[in-house]
């Protein structure tokens, strides 16, 4: 011990007065680092794998809705596109980003095993949706009229009408299913999720068949919570069976001790956390809005369409990425291990930054036969190559954009997430986007060059927060968040552990 302080000492003092350089990190440390990255790229990979099929099997059902939709005549496809538009805005959005403060406690508390917190967030956070779920139904009931009243066709508008009013039971099932999957996934428990989406998707395509056949736009539009039901079904027997196998985790309890101290926890967490989610969804629904002034409307519209349902393939893999090291951090730092938290930080932007290039080189890869698809015009053809280059530029700043927003629900902190989402996207996307296509008459390529400007803003105002991260501080605070005691002390050099 006494010798490798004397080295210490010597190796110190010829630094400072510059006679010898510091040595390189040895081989032997070199050959640890890479241990520790490939452990933890392993643990994400438990993780992540079976969210992205998940998220895939979502998107899948989207795809299949549609296309049944399709088959029903032009005016169904328009007006369930269109109901399903704003049921998105206006409910699903809300609601999975209500959910999200689930990550950050549940990740937590299950890293400080403390099982009565992880009970009374998924009791408290089913009842807050279902509350929120009400205010939504009376407002999905009245589409037709404040569709019209902003513009919108009176026939495509009844017809929306017709299709979210039997989509309303989706909302109390979503209510349902967001809780219980971000219940398992903060627990680092993903497969279930991956299995039941799987086997529901299964049964979407009859049921479709049957429905539509039967029902017209009202069955596809039952057929979608339906299977969504058949998931929070499927889940809910799985986390039944793991609570009565994991005797100690029923005994626990905590599912009806909830106090105002908790309940003023979560809607602090779950405003910052819906706002953040809801700001970044609205930003892509308001670019179609735009879109749709353009001189070439319909075309513009068209090749949008086309290159975010691209888009919408890539997102699972960014979600899916944000959402384990959302579990990674909040693990680590509710286990009071803020070197291994930090660690699963930086892991996950490296990954972030090169899934980014992977994604992108995808798209420019595919933009050659994605457009004839969807489409057989030329000049939508033409368009959608054109745009999927600019494209493919934007999803290398968007995934680690999205891992960035992982890492701070991780430590509690959404907030930051919202402050870079509100002045990327609003203060500075969409007003450069509008003044580059309808001013400078660039079009598409305007609103997309300040998408892109916007995005790389969100992204480095997130770096920024997180460089500035005291791990240590989060740790001491995910204690007093998560651990059923207080910390009393906290150990000077654990940012530094790596075990």
């Amino acid at each position: 011990m006494s010798g490798t302080s004397k080295l210490g000492d010597n190796l110190s003092s010829n630094h400072k007065t510059n006679e010898f350089p510091l040595p390189p990190p040895s081989l032997e440390t070199q050959n640890c680092m890479m241990k520790m990255v490939l452990t933890e790229l392993r643990v994400q990979r438990g993780i992540a794998l079976p969210m992205v099929a998940m998220n895939l099997a979502w998107f899948a059902k989207t795809a299949i809705t549609t296309a049944f939709l399709g088959r029903l005549g032009d005016l169904s496809l328009a007006g369930g596109a269109l109901g399903f538009t704003f049921a998105n805005v206006t409910g699903f959005s809300v609601l999975n980003g209500l959910c999200g403060a689930m990550e950050p406690i549940c990740g937590q508390a299950h890293g400080a095993k403390n099982f009565r917190l992880l009970h009374k967030t998924l009791l408290m956070t089913v009842l807050l949706l279902l509350l929120v779920s009400l205010p939504i139904t009376f407002l999905w009931l009245n589409v037709d009229k404040i569709l019209i009243h902003f513009g919108q066709q009176e026939d495509i508008s009844v017809e929306a009408r017709t299709y979210i009013s039997y989509l309303i039971p989706d909302l109390f099932v979503i209510s349902l299913f967001c809780p219980l999957k971000a219940y398992l996934s903060s627990q680092s428990i993903t497969l279930p999720t991956m299995f039941s989406s799987a086997a529901a998707l299964a049964f979407h395509i009859p049921v479709n068949i049957v429905l539509s056949k039967t029902m017209g736009i009202r069955g596809v539009s039952m057929a979608v919570w339906i299977t969504d039901f058949i998931v929070v079904v499927l889940l809910a027997i799985y986390v039944i069976i793991l609570e009565n196998r994991k005797v100690s985790m029923w005994k626990e309890g905590g599912w009806w001790d909830q106090r105002i101290v908790d309940w003023i926890r979560l809607l602090k967490l779950c405003g910052s956390c819906c706002l953040n989610t809801c700001l970044e969804w609205w930003c892509y629904e308001i670019l179609v809005l735009l879109t749709g002034h353009l001189t070439n409307a319909k075309q513009a519209v068209g090749v949008l369409a086309i290159v975010l349902n691209f888009d919408y393939l890539l997102f699972s893999v960014m979600l899916s990425l944000a959402t384990c090291v959302s579990t990674r951090v909040s693990n680590e730092l509710g286990a009071n291990q803020a070197g291994l938290a930090y660690r699963s930080a930086c892991v996950s932007l490296a990954l972030g930054f090169v899934s980014g290039c992977i994604g992108s080189l995808v798209m420019v890869a595919a933009r050659g036969v994605w457009g004839p698809l969807f489409s057989h015009d030329g000049g939508i053809i033409k368009g959608v190559k054109k745009t999927m280059l600019l494209m493919a530029l934007v999803e290398v700043f968007n995934f680690p954009l999205a891992v960035c927003g992982g890492i701070v629900r991780g430590t509690a902190r959404p907030w930051l997430g919202m402050y870079a989402n509100m002045g990327g996207f609003y203060f500075l996307a969409l007003p450069l986007g509008v003044v580059l296509a309808f001013k400078l008459r660039l079009g598409l390529v305007g609103l997309f060059i300040g998408l892109l400007t916007g995005i790389v803003t969100c992204l480095t105002l997130l770096l920024v927060f997180i460089a500035r991260i005291n791990w240590v501080n989060e740790a001491a605070k995910a204690q007093a968040l998560a651990s059923n005691e207080q910390v009393k002390e906290i150990p000077k050099f654990d940012a530094e552990r790596t075990n």
